[in-house]
C-alpha cells in the first residue's frame, strides 16, 4: 500500500523547459520511475540531447518543440501528446528564469532598467506558466485526473537585490497556484491539484554570474545566500525532485495549493 502510494508507473508527465537544468533534472527522476516523460523545449537542439539521455532510461520518452508563451503551439502540442498517450497526468511548469537585461547592475539605478527585458522576464515566468496550465490543465479537468506543479522561488516571499521582475513573476505563480488550486477543487473536487515548489539557491547557468567568481569563488551575494541559509550550502538541482514526486503522488491526495520550500531552511531563518 504504501508503495502504490508513491507510485507514479506509466504516469504522463509533461515537463515544460525540460532541456534546462531544473527541468531536466525532473525528467531523469521521472523517467527513472516509468513515466512517460514528454519534455516541452524551443530549442529543438538542446531538446534532443536531453532526449537522447532520457531515452537510454527510458524508451518511452520522448521531445516536442514548444513555445510556452505561443498558445496555437501548446494547443497543438496538446494534441499530440493525447494522440501519442491518450492522456497527460502531471504538468510541471519549469520552464523561466532570469533575463539578464532585467538583472540590475551593481552601478544601475532601478530606473535604468531595459523595459523590453522587464516584459521578457514577465512573460516568461508568469505568462509561460499560466498559458501551458489552461491548455494542459483543461486536458487534464476533461480526463478526470491530472497535477499540477509550478515553480515559485525565494525571491516571490523577501525582497531579493537585483532581480526585480524575476521577483515579481515568481510572486504571481504563487498567486495564481493558489487561485487555480481553488478554482479547480470548488469544479473538480479532488481530481485535479496545483501545488508549486519554492526552490532555494542552486547554481545554475542563469545565476553563475550572480553567485560566483570567474575564479569559481563564491561572490559577495553568495557568501550572504550561505549564511542565511541554516543548511550552510547551495542546493544540488537533483534534490528538488523528491519535493516534486511526492506532491504529483497519491501520497499528497489532499494537498492542493500548497507551495513547498525546497530551501535548505532559507525561508525559516531570521538571520540571527
Amino acid at each position: 500500500m504504501e508503495t502504490q502510494l508513491f507510485d507514479l508507473t506509466d504516469k504522463v508527465v509533461v515537463i515544460t523547459g525540460g532541456s534546462g537544468a531544473l527541468g531536466g533534472a525532473l525528467a531523469d527522476h521521472f523517467a527513472a520511475q516509468n513515466c512517460k516523460v514528454v519534455i516541452l523545449n524551443r530549442d529543438e537542439e538542446k531538446m534532443n540531447q536531453k532526449v537522447e539521455e532520457l531515452q537510454a532510461i527510458n524508451p518511452s520518452c520522448i521531445g516536442l518543440v514548444c513555445d510556452v508563451l505561443d498558445v496555437q503551439t501548446l494547443e497543438a502540442t496538446n494534441k499530440e501528446i493525447i494522440e501519442r498517450f491518450g492522456k497527460i497526468d502531471i504538468l510541471i511548469n519549469a520552464a523561466g528564469g532570469n533575463v539578464s537585461g532585467a538583472t540590475q547592475q551593481p552601478d544601475q539605478q532601478v530606473f535604468d532598467l531595459d523595459i523590453s527585458a522587464i516584459d521578457s522576464a514577465l512573460d516568461l515566468n508568469l505568462k509561460g506558466t499560466l498559458y501551458p496550465s489552461l491548455i494542459f490543465g483543461r486536458t487534464m479537468a476533461e480526463g478526470g485526473s491530472g497535477s499540477i506543479i509550478n515553480v515559485s522561488s525565494m525571491a516571490a516571499y523577501s525582497a531579493i537585490t537585483r532581480v526585480m521582475s524575476y521577483s515579481m513573476a515568481k510572486s504571481g505563480i504563487n498567486s495564481l497556484t493558489s487561485w487555480m488550486a481553488c478554482e479547480l477543487a470548488k469544479k473538480y473536487g479532488d481530481k485535479v491539484r496545483v501545488n508549486a515548489i519554492a526552490p532555494g539557491f542552486f547554481i545554475g547557468e542563469q545565476n553563475r554570474k550572480l553567485l560566483l567568481n570567474e575564479d569559481g569563488s563564491l561572490t559577495e551575494r553568495s557568501q550572504k545566500v550561505i549564511q542565511k541559509t541554516p543548511m550552510g550550502r547551495f542546493g544540488k538541482i537533483e534534490e528538488v525532485a523528491g519535493a516534486v514526486h511526492f506532491l504529483c503522488s497519491e501520497g499528497a491526495a489532499f494537498i492542493t495549493g500548497a507551495i513547498i520550500p525546497v530551501d535548505g531552511g532559507f525561508s525559516s531563518f531570521s538571520g540571527v
